[in-house]
C-alpha cells in the first residue's frame, strides 16, 4: 500500500467510528484526522478536534472522508473549503453516507470537478470484516482509485460498482443487512428461551451458528443453497423448519420487501 495517506474523517459515531477502529487496527494505519463534537477519545493515534474552525489551516488531507449525517454534509463541505482555501485543491472526498450523489458534493465543496468517491460500507468493518461498495465519479484518478480501495479493504471486503445508482442495491444488500443478521441472532435467542434453555445458554448458541454459517460462506466456493441443502436431510428437523420459513409470504417475501424497503430509503437521501 502507498504510505502515509492522510484521511480528514468528518463524523465519528457509528459507521465512522466502525472505519477509524478498522483503520488505526490496520496494519498500515492512514494518519487519521478527526472532527467530531462529541467522540471524548482518539482511536489509536488519531488526532481530534471538535469543529472545522479548530483545524491546521495547513492541513492537507489526501482524503475528505464524510460519515456525518447527509443533512449536514454540504455545510460542512462549504465550511472546510473556506477554512483549508487551496490546501484542499487536490483532496478527494470519499462519503460513506447513504445519501448525497457525487455531482452534490462535488459543488458543495467548492469544485464541480472535485474526485468523489461515494463508498457503501457496513458496522462489520470495526473487526475488519466489513463489505463495501464503492463507486468512482470521472473525475477520480487512477491512483486515487488503488488508494481508495485499499484503504478500504483494510477494513473488509471491496466491490466496485460501475453506475452510481447501484449503490442503493449495495446498501440492500450489505450496508443495512448486519441489522438483518442482529434481528435473526436476537429471534434464535429469544425462540431458544422460550423452547427452555437459559438465557446465557440461548444466547452463545444463537451467536455461534451465524458465526460459524457466516465463516463458511466466507471461505467456502460453495453456493448458498448447496450449504443449506448440506444441512437439510430429507425429513428432518431442518426440513421442517425450512417448510415454515421458505413459504412465499415468509422469508422470499420479507426479504424481497425490506430490499425494496432500503433502496427506496436510499433514493429519498439522494435527492
Amino acid at each position: 500500500m502507498m504510505s502515509g495517506p492522510t484521511l480528514l474523517l468528518l463524523g465519528c459515531g457509528k459507521m465512522g467510528g466502525a472505519l477509524a477502529k478498522g483503520w488505526v487496527d490496520a496494519k498500515h494505519p492512514p494518519r487519521l484526522i478527526i472532527i467530531d463534537r462529541k467522540l471524548q477519545n482518539a482511536p489509536g493515534n488519531s488526532v481530534i478536534y471538535r469543529q472545522v474552525s479548530d483545524l491546521p489551516k495547513d492541513t492537507r488531507p489526501d482524503f475528505v472522508v464524510l460519515a456525518i449525517k447527509p443533512a449536514a454534509s454540504e455545510a460542512m463541505l462549504r465550511e472546510l473549503s473556506q477554512h483549508l482555501g487551496s490546501n484542499l485543491e487536490n483532496s478527494a472526498l470519499l462519503s460513506v453516507m447513504a445519501g448525497k450523489n457525487c455531482a452534490t458534493l462535488a459543488k458543495a465543496s467548492g469544485r464541480d470537478d472535485r474526485a468523489v468517491i461515494r463508498t457503501m460500507p457496513n458496522t462489520p468493518a470495526s473487526v475488519g470484516a466489513g463489505a463495501t461498495g464503492i463507486y468512482f465519479s470521472p473525475q477520480v484518478t487512477q491512483s486515487q482509485k488503488q488508494l481508495a480501495t485499499e484503504l478500504m479493504e483494510q477494513v473488509g471486503d471491496v466491490v466496485i460498482v460501475p453506475h452510481e445508482d447501484d449503490l442503493r442495491s449495495v446498501i440492500a444488500v450489505s450496508g443495512s443487512s448486519p441489522a438483518y443478521v442482529f434481528l435473526l441472532a436476537e429471534l434464535l435467542e429469544k425462540a431458544g428461551t422460550e423452547l427452555g434453555l437459559d438465557q446465557n445458554a440461548s444466547r452463545k448458541l444463537a451467536r455461534s451458528v451465524i458465526y460459524g454459517a457466516g465463516k463458511m460462506l466466507h471461505d467456502l466456493d460453495d453456493d448458498a443453497s448447496v450449504l443449506r441443502n448440506n444441512v437439510t436431510s430429507p425429513n428432518g428437523t431442518t426440513a421442517a423448519a425450512l417448510k415454515v420459513l421458505m413459504t412465499e409470504e415468509n422469508w422470499p417475501q420479507s426479504v424481497r420487501k425490506a430490499s425494496q424497503e432500503a433502496v427506496r430509503r436510499a433514493k429519498e437521501l439522494d435527492d
